[in-house]
């Protein structure tokens, strides 16, 4: 495993956390902190219990930023939503291992629609199930909550983000490992050391206002 420096870790604000009355503003507070992934969770009230954003409400946030927009969809069937997403503006979409009974022909048609497909996994699944698609993964997120709300407690999963660590470098190609949930300076410092180079966070960057994303996102990041 290569060294990790602040220069190379990439922080995703997720949006569950910002002020959804003036979310166009937030995305734009957040691009101007420094976020390098604008992180948005999808929730459907099915696969997870609360319902979040649509992809008309992406659309109409894609205007306020340039920055990646990092779609994670916590939904199922997830199929039938991905190119709604795709056309509001997504550059990387995530679909669950577990929500996906052909998680391979998922990947094909993120990868199909011309942007980076990436695949999730929640705390109890064992990073084994992903070995099979490697080949077509860009994206891989290790889940340190249980989905479906934001402000949880981290679960201490660095031996499954260090095996997949290990998986990423022995394919050779330029893979994002990614891990959310609870991610605050402290635990940042364990995810990073066990291989982790996207770090998303909601609750930690958003909270005290706009005037301290900045000093949130550099904490997160050093």
């Amino acid at each position: 495993m290569s060294a990790k420096t602040a220069s190379n870790i990439r922080i995703a604000p997720s949006i569950l956390s910002a002020d959804f009355s003036k979310l166009g503003e937030e995305v734009a507070a957040i691009d101007k902190a420094g976020a390098d992934y604008i992180h948005i969770d999808v929730m459907d009230g099915h696969f997870v219990p609360n319902l979040t954003f649509g992809a008309p409400v992406v659309k109409s946030i894609r205007k306020s930023t340039d920055k990646i927009f990092d779609v994670h969809l916590m939904v199922t069937p997830v199929d039938p939503m991905i190119d709604s997403f795709v056309n509001a503006g997504a550059d990387i979409i995530t679909a669950h291992e577990e929500a996906s009974p052909h998680l391979h022909r998922t990947l094909q048609h993120i990868r199909d629609k011309g942007v980076k497909a990436g695949v999730s996994l929640n705390p109890h699944t064992p990073i084994e199930t992903i070995r099979h698609v490697m080949d077509m993964v860009d994206l891989i997120l290790i889940m340190t909550v249980n989905p479906g709300f934001g402000g949880q407690s981290f679960i201490p999963l660095l031996d499954k983000i260090a095996a997949a660590r290990s998986m990423i470098n022995a394919t050779g190609r330029d893979i994002d490992l990614q891990v959310d949930g609870g991610i605050i300076p402290e635990t940042a410092k364990e995810v990073i050391s066990a291989g982790t180079d996207v770090l998303v966070a909601g609750t930690a960057i958003f909270k005290d206002g706009p005037e301290f994303y900045a000093r949130n996102i550099k904490a997160l990041r050093a």
